[in-house]
């Protein structure tokens, strides 16, 4: 992995400095980064302190380790297919010269525990092609989800355990004619929309909505807010200039981390909320995404309320010279 010439508390400051009010192309033009850098840069660590930033690149580091031990076993995987599908002479020779006799003894044993182990051999696709079913499941998943690509279908089959290539799955959804034609605006599907019952207990149903302001200078600002439903209480409010669907999730992972998951999540279409990253979250966590109507922002009444009150009772009642400042108030 290519280091980057700044260190964590480098990189937190030169964010810090531009909430505090610099300009971007300033401080690109003062540190050598172009300002793409630098809005990945905020990207990845805003709103995080030194530590925090650190502890996101060790975890980085150890993600890319394990990719590479991943890539080095589907290697040997590779291998040791190869390797088995030659045909061993009487005496025991392969024609395979590329490989070593500890490399062909360790590959030959790798597959005879994986043939000897349940566990393993499990996992291990079969090859026989079942095209009709795989196709008639593609076609019920793309009637569920009627805005779906090939892509993302793909991924609901894996998550069902069909271990099927996507470039398999591609094949079969042209030849079903599920093509999508492209729209303009990106749109959700109509599941799992509308307003959900009452909650009766607390955590079980969060929403999320976005209140904009600007700084005294004229920047934009953006506040992402939460509440609990029933107890109309909100556990956070994060502040920043941008709040892509990334910033979402470490929100909603930091208020899990003090009160535990919700069951439901209401919110509308902005694209922060209907991005892949909170689908993929909200899959992994067992949590339930509900989008309300286009249109509709009285289906998600609990926080529009709150919104309202946060706007009358703080955002008009203050006037932020800079970022810092408006996290400080609007958290008090």
């Amino acid at each position: 992995m290519r280091r980057s010439r700044f260190t964590e508390e480098q990189i937190v400051g030169i964010l810090k400095e531009q909430e505090a009010g610099a300009p971007a192309a300033e401080l690109a033009r003062r540190y050598g980064i172009s300002d793409q850098t630098l809005y990945n840069w905020k990207k990845k660590y805003g709103g995080l302190d030194v530590n925090e930033a650190r502890r996101l690149k060790q975890l980085e580091e150890e993600n890319s380790r394990l990719k590479r031990l991943v890539a080095d076993q589907a290697l040997d995987n590779v291998m040791l297919r190869e390797l088995l599908r030659k045909n061993f002479r009487a005496r025991g020779e392969t024609r395979s010269g590329a490989l070593s006799s500890g490399a062909l003894c360790g590959l030959t044993a790798a597959g005879l525990r994986a043939n000897r182990d349940p566990a393993i051999h499990h996992q291990v696709p079969t090859t026989g092609r079942d095209d009709e079913s795989l196709r008639h499941r593609l076609g019920e998943l793309a009637r569920e989800r009627s805005r779906f690509g090939y892509p993302r279908l793909h991924v609901l089959l894996r998550r069902e355990g069909l271990l099927v290539n996507h470039k398999r799955v591609l094949r079969l959804y042209r030849l079903a004619g599920l093509n999508l034609r492209r729209q303009k605006r990106k749109r959700m599907p109509s599941l799992a929309r509308g307003v959900p019952s009452l909650p009766t207990r607390p955590n079980e149903c969060w929403a999320l909505d976005f209140v904009s302001d600007t700084l005294a200078w004229g920047r934009r600002i953006r506040c992402l807010t939460v509440v609990d439903c029933l107890t109309r209480e909100s556990p956070a409010i994060e502040v920043d200039t941008s709040l892509p669907g990334i910033r979402v999730v470490r929100v909603l992972e930091t208020v899990a981390g003090q009160r535990g998951l919700p069951e439901t999540i209401l919110m509308d279409n902005g694209p922060e909320l209907t991005s892949r990253v909170l689908d993929q979250w909200a899959y992994e966590h067992g949590v339930q995404l509900r989008f309300i109507d286009p249109g509709k922002p009285s289906q998600n009444a609990f926080i529009e309320s709150f919104n309202g009150r946060f706007r009358d009772e703080c955002l008009n009642q203050h006037w932020f010279t800079n970022l810092d400042q408006a996290r400080r108030v609007i958290d008090a």
